[in-house]
């Protein structure tokens, strides 16, 4: 099983950012799939998680600015981040609970300029 996120990169304060995550190698649809974004020196964190069934649940610093989704019929999870700020310049990475185990992407920057 293989996710592969895209999207990341450099914006300025209060733009905006869509992430993508697929999953692949599976005949296994994804149960939960979600963001995690880790700043050096910091640890890993929440950003998003949502059920198949489209239950969202958010980390306090991004709720009413970030949105995740995804498409069940493609494996697919999304992140819609606006609002930016500095603080959320980090490396985001997917996750997705898939048979029973977890799987990470490889992860995908984001830069927030002032």
């Amino acid at each position: 099983v293989q996710l592969q996120a895209s999207g990341g990169g450099l914006v300025q304060v209060g733009g905006s950012l869509r992430l993508t995550c697929g999953s692949f190698g599976t005949i296994f649809s994804p149960n939960d799939m979600g963001w995690y974004r880790q700043a050096p020196g910091k640890q890993r964190e929440l950003v998003a998680r949502i059920t198949h069934g489209g239950r969202t649940n958010y980390g306090d610093s991004v709720k009413g600015r970030f949105t995740v989704s995804r498409d069940n019929a493609k494996n697919t999870v999304y992140l819609q981040m606006n609002t930016l700020k500095p603080e959320d310049t980090s490396v985001y990475y997917c996750n997705a609970e898939i048979d029973y185990r977890s799987y990470w992407g490889q992860g995908t920057q984001v830069t927030v300029s002032s």
